[in-house]
């Protein structure tokens, strides 16, 4: 006969620890890694995984996530090894994870809209996502009168490829003709071209302006990168002008990456815009 403990208040049905205990569990799990958790408390590796279980069953008997959802971000992220992936949505007016599901496909969103329900799905005003057609074509079919923002997130990670492209390119380029020591400062100059000129350090910010006085196809790659950062940055109206005048500059900037990333976003344009008008970004930070 299996053994199971009798009912009380100050514990959840089938535990060892108490109710307060627990709570803690779940909360410090929430900011710290699982591994981090459990030695902290002294308690096992598997003894926190059936904690998180027993609080998040309790919690889901006592609320429904995906009820008055106005507001989502739909996205993917990577877990463990070899490539495996989670599509997440969360709540934009709570900031809550509110659904999750291993894999990355179509089949994955139409998941979370078939547990939505077809009157949610009627609810949802904004959604926020990366430019993927897996998740677009969903979010279309199933919320055809919510408006698709483009994360600024994934807009300026494009720019960041793009950059690199370039700096791999000159960087070969100096290869070939034999300038090494050029090669050499063109892979240290990296973190320069990659991070935001606020987090430069006086090194990097060096760097950078040995760039602009000695490899002016680098440079030019950074100010496209930088500008389309600044969209996000101003009001609606000026972003408007800002991305119309970045997409002329780069459609004739002689970079192909950048050629090729303002057709991107020439395709994108209407999403990118309503994520400027509304202030609406899948990642915080």
């Amino acid at each position: 006969m299996a053994w199971s403990s009798p009912a009380v208040p100050w514990a959840r049905h089938d535990s060892r620890f108490t109710r307060s205990f627990e709570d803690q569990v779940a909360w410090l799990a929430c900011n710290c890694s699982k591994t981090a958790v459990a030695a902290l408390q002294r308690v096992a590796w598997r003894s926190v995984g059936s904690i998180l279980e027993r609080v998040c069953d309790e919690a889901r008997r006592r609320v429904d996530l995906l009820d008055g959802l106005r507001r989502i971000g739909i996205d993917e992220i990577s877990h463990r090894k070899g490539q495996r992936y989670l599509t997440v949505v969360v709540d934009h007016h709570t900031g809550r994870l509110v659904w999750a599901a291993a894999g990355r496909d179509r089949k994955t969103v139409l998941a979370f809209f078939d547990a939505l329900g077809e009157e949610r799905c009627k609810q949802i005003e904004l959604v926020s996502c990366d430019m993927a057609s897996w998740i677009g074509g969903p979010v279309a079919e199933r919320c055809p009168q919510a408006v698709r923002c483009v994360d600024p997130f994934h807009v300026v990670q494009l720019a960041s490829d793009a950059l690199d492209d370039v700096r791999r390119e000159v960087w070969n380029e100096a290869r070939r003709q034999g300038n090494m020591e050029l090669a050499r400062d063109l892979k240290g100059a990296r973190f320069a071209v990659w991070k935001n000129p606020e987090n430069l350090t006086d090194r990097q910010q060096a760097k950078l302006a040995t760039i602009q006085k000695t490899n002016a196809k680098l440079y030019r790659a950074y100010l496209l990168k930088e500008q389309l950062r600044q969209i996000y940055r101003v009001p609606p109206a000026l972003a408007e002008k800002l991305l119309s005048g970045w997409l002329a500059w780069a459609r004739r900037s002689r970079l192909p990456s950048f050629v090729k990333l303002a057709r991107t976003i020439t395709t994108q344009r209407d999403g990118i815009l309503a994520a400027v008008k509304h202030g609406l970004s899948g990642r915080r930070g």
